[in-house]
């Protein structure tokens, strides 16, 4: 399948800028436009108009946006982890019930290749191995995924180290520099 046109090929060449470039670039980015789309309006690459917003003291990119965008994917992936830790204690409950459940033994076999089948009251030992492995696996999953979820107080450490790092920089800021001292007189 060829590939589908590309909106980028039209990048100018231009390296100058006039007042109207100016203009409608302070214009998107007053409408909070991605510097990708500036720089599709503006017929410029993205590093241009990049330049030309720190050129004119603007920021490239408005952090508000992006914080709350990761933070509602994080938000989300936290909330579809939490419904695969159910949906998997679930199957480990399912699969453990199976290893006191009758169960149904069947062989094809014999020079006429004939089906035979028998229930007994539990599966084979082999069996049950293999069940009683695959619930370990699952709660292995599960305990997996919910140390991912575990806070553990990272952020609240974070954030304790952050107040004590602006503490002493501002303890700084108040102490005399003593390279600025005057020294006695002999």
């Amino acid at each position: 399948m060829p590939p589908g046109p590309r909106q980028v090929s039209a990048v100018s060449n231009r390296s100058t800028w006039t007042p109207d470039d100016d203009d409608r670039l302070r214009e998107l980015h007053t409408a909070e436009t991605s510097v990708r789309a500036m720089a599709l309006d503006l017929n410029r690459s993205k590093t241009a108009v990049a330049r030309r917003l720190a050129h004119l003291g603007l920021s490239a990119a408005d952090r508000t946006r992006t914080a709350a965008a990761t933070h509602a994917r994080v938000t989300d992936a936290r909330a579809r982890r939490a419904t695969l830790r159910s949906d998997l204690l679930a199957d480990a409950e399912r699969v453990r019930t199976q290893l006191w459940a009758p169960t149904v033994v069947f062989n094809f076999g014999g020079k006429d290749n004939t089906y035979e089948e028998r229930t007994l009251a539990e599966p084979p030992h082999a069996d049950k191995l293999k069940l009683a492995q695959t619930v370990n696996t699952l709660v292995g999953a599960i305990e997996r995924l919910e140390r991912m979820d575990a806070d553990q107080g990272v952020a609240e450490a974070v954030g304790m180290l952050d107040g004590i790092a602006a503490a002493i920089a501002a303890a700084a800021d108040r102490m005399p520099d003593p390279d600025l001292e005057a020294t006695p007189a002999p």
